[in-house]
């Protein structure tokens, strides 16, 4: 599949991003991902107390001749990022406190609109060897929008049970890559700012679908490309480093994807609005009919007010439900079954049949009156 006449998805290309970049059709990409250089402006080298050298960001690339040339470069790659983002998209930058406040200056001038800082907080963070300031021990995400009026996607759900059923803050604890997920060349690192798999994992589950496509127009060693690969998505990536490109690429021999039925954020499918009442009201289950317990142990006959009785008890399919579980309250939608065919169907499958049904109804109605 291409994107232009140029490029495949799926695919690394070498050479400067704001040039391949303009080779992207506007309003193609879903989600993207940007690790721009830091333009950390480090002043000669650095040891650890035992005078081993400490192993920094000293790459050419990311050097710049001054602040004014950084902006001028920021300039150039964020407008080209806003361009090809869909109107429903999702953009991502990370950065230290180096450059991410010139670089969201920049993006809210050029048009993005600002959703949320996230702090990426380090659980093992490099220390301050010279002890003349704080810990430097997170980064800070932005994440942002071609608009206030952008539908964009967040699976808020999924986020909340990642976060045991609390809604996910925006700092999040993640270790920098270390052990075996540091990619290294000869035991020194390949790259040296490569990014935790679990950061873009977060990123891609929340705020991209199955089979979007991502960009990451500074792909480095290819963290973004493999996450995306593992989670169905589709992946463009722009990278000047040839060695880069080289790790990134025999890396993402070794991604398996995971399999599509386990990506379909079912958690964000809200239950349908359908009483009990509903169901006996157009036939789905019927006035005398019994409700079963998934072990048919326990059944309940329906009454004509929708009540159900069971065991001389009376009461609604939840507080019946309950009351044979001996709790103070039960999802009865999740209790009660009834018999078709000789197998045992739940009654939350019911409500669904029911809204698809009538929504199609519905639908088929407007056809009838246009």
């Amino acid at each position: 599949m291409k994107i232009t006449g140029k490029f495949e998805i799926n695919n690394i290309y070498q050479g400067d991003c704001i040039e391949l970049l303009k080779n992207i059709a506007a309003e193609s990409v879903d989600l993207i991902f940007a690790d721009p250089p830091y333009n950390l402006q480090l002043n000669g080298e650095l040891y650890r107390p035992n005078q081993t050298k400490v192993d920094a960001v000293s790459d050419e690339w990311d050097k710049f001749e001054s602040k004014e040339k950084y902006d001028e470069f920021s300039n150039s790659w964020l407008k080209e990022c806003y361009r090809v983002l869909k109107k429903s998209g999702s953009f991502w930058v990370i950065g230290t406190y180096h450059n991410i406040f010139r670089v969201g200056s920049i993006m809210q001038n050029v048009g993005f609109w600002i959703l949320n800082d996230i702090i990426w907080i380090k659980t093992n963070p490099m220390p301050n060897f010279k002890g003349t300031r704080f810990n430097n021990a997170h980064e800070t995400l932005i994440w942002a929008t071609k608009s206030a009026k952008s539908c964009y996607t967040f699976h808020y759900h999924a986020m909340k049970a990642m976060n045991d059923d609390l809604q996910m803050r925006s700092d999040w604890f993640i270790p920098i890559c270390h052990g075996k997920e540091r990619i290294k060349i000869n035991g020194k690192k390949a790259h040296s700012i490569q990014k935790p798999a679990e950061l873009l994992y977060r990123i891609m589950i929340s705020t991209s679908n199955l089979d979007d496509l991502v960009l990451d127009p500074f792909m480095g060693s290819g963290t973004t490309a493999a996450v995306a690969k593992r989670l169905g998505r589709n992946f463009i990536g722009f990278e000047k480093e040839k060695t880069y490109i080289d790790v990134a690429n025999s890396m993402l021999k070794k991604i398996v994807s995971i399999k599509k039925e386990l990506l379909l954020y079912k958690i964000e499918n809200p239950k349908p609005k359908v009483a009990f009442g509903n169901l006996i009201e157009k036939g789905y289950v019927k006035i005398g009919e019994k409700l079963y317990s998934e072990k048919k142990d326990k059944e309940a006959v329906v009454q004509a007010d929708v009540s159900i009785e069971s065991e001389n008890e009376i009461g609604s399919i939840h507080k019946i439900s309950a009351k044979i579980l001996n709790k103070e309250s039960n999802n009865g939608w999740d209790f009660w079954y009834v018999l078709r065919n000789n197998e045992l169907i739940s009654i939350d499958s019911l409500r669904y049949a029911y809204k698809r049904d009538f929504s199609n109804k519905s639908k088929a109605d407007q056809g009838s009156a246009n």
